[in-house]
C-alpha cells in the first residue's frame, strides 16, 4: 500500500512538470512571433463628428457657466434691492413713530393748556372747597 501513494505523487509531479514545460513553450512562442500593428483610421466623417461633438460639449459647458454666473448676479441684485426696501420701510416706520410721538406730546400740551380742573362757573365753589380742605 505504501507504493500506491508514492506512485500517485510521482504521476502528479510528472503531470505538473509537463504542464509547466508546455506553458513555458507556449509563452516563448507567443513572445517570439512577429507582430503587426494595425493603425485604425477613422473615416473622415467620424473624425468630423467627433470634433463637432467636442465643440458642442465645450460650448455647452461655457454657456452653462455663463448662465450660472448671470443667475448669481441677478440673485445678488434682487437681494440688495430687497434689503434696501426693508431699510426704507424701517426708516419710514421710525419716522412715523417719531411723528406720532411728537403729535402725542403736542396734543398732551394742548390738552393741559386748555383743560381746567373745574368749569369757570364753579370756580368760586372750588375755591371754597380748597379753603375748607386746608383748614
Amino acid at each position: 500500500m505504501k507504493n500506491q501513494p508514492e506512485i500517485h505523487e510521482l504521476e502528479l509531479e510528472q503531470a505538473l512538470s509537463h504542464f509547466r514545460q508546455s506553458v513555458h513553450a507556449w509563452s516563448e512562442a507567443e513572445f517570439s512571433r512577429p507582430r503587426t500593428v494595425k493603425a485604425e483610421h477613422l473615416p473622415s466623417w467620424r473624425r468630423a463628428a467627433a470634433w463637432a461633438l467636442g465643440c458642442v460639449l465645450a460650448a455647452g459647458s461655457l454657456a452653462g457657466g455663463l448662465y450660472d454666473r448671470h443667475h448669481h448676479q441677478v440673485e445678488a441684485r434682487l437681494a440688495a434691492e430687497q434689503q434696501a426696501r426693508q431699510q426704507q420701510i424701517a426708516a419710514q416706520q421710525q419716522q412715523a413713530a417719531q411723528v406720532q410721538q411728537s403729535d402725542a406730546t403736542l396734543f398732551a400740551g394742548v390738552d393741559r393748556d386748555l383743560s381746567r380742573p373745574v368749569p369757570s362757573a364753579m370756580e368760586p365753589l372750588a375755591q371754597l372747597m380748597d379753603e375748607d380742605s386746608t383748614q
